[in-house]
């Protein structure tokens, strides 16, 4: 008796893991503040045009809530995005999330090196990756976060940012210069927690359109 073959993995344009910071300066207000700009971005028409945009016209994406080197919670399991109705239900699903962690100092690191996980037990093939780091403050636990970085990208990980500036004014500098790498990345950053909502959206698009290899 033969034995079945496994089957393969469904191929997606992009495997997107979204890396929100939940340590000890990101308030309750601060934290619904990025909550809800996630939402609203993938309740936006403009994110489901740039993923019928792309060849299998679909993404795959999760969320996880991260502080410390060791401390990382899956918010929203992986989840194939491919026309309105999963979009919605993917935005409710972020919209229902509780928050799960509250302090632990601030691992940059440690959330790369959780996201490298995840790719692992990612249940679609993706024909890019990519690690979506938000967060209000420089990494001050764990391994030093250019080493995760690195080690990403050369496994062909994409590392994006959106630092967020209303704690530390040059926290984009940083992030330029240690946290963003592999074939083009980049950053967008929101001045404020207010403002959050139109910089997520932005950066989703372009990750998202993204046609380079």
């Amino acid at each position: 008796m033969r034995s079945a073959c496994p089957r393969a993995q469904p191929t997606t344009d992009l495997l997107l893991v979204l890396a929100v910071d939940t340590s000890g300066s990101v308030s309750h207000s601060r934290f619904e503040l990025q909550k809800k700009g996630y939402v609203a971005a993938f309740r936006n028409p403009q994110v489901l045009n740039a993923i019928r945009s792309g060849m299998t016209q679909s993404i795959a994406a999760t969320m996880f809530q991260w502080t410390g080197p060791h401390l990382q919670v899956r918010a929203v399991p992986w989840t194939l995005l491919k026309d309105a109705a999963t979009l919605d239900a993917f935005a409710d699903a972020i919209d229902k999330a509780p928050r799960e962690l509250f302090s632990g100092g601030t691992s940059i690191s440690g959330a790369i090196d959780f996201s490298m996980r995840l790719f692992q037990s990612a249940p679609f093939k993706g024909l890019k990756r990519v690690v979506d780091i938000s967060g209000d403050g420089v990494n001050n636990r764990g391994r030093t976060v250019t080493e995760a970085r690195d080690d990403a990208v050369r496994q062909g990980v994409v590392v994006n940012g959106l630092p967020i500036l209303e704690l530390e004014p040059y926290l984009d500098r940083y992030y330029f210069d240690n946290v963003i790498g592999g074939p083009g990345s980049f950053m967008i950053p929101a001045e404020t927690y207010q403002v959050f909502p139109g910089a997520v959206l932005r950066k989703l698009v372009l990750e998202i359109a993204w046609k380079g290899k």
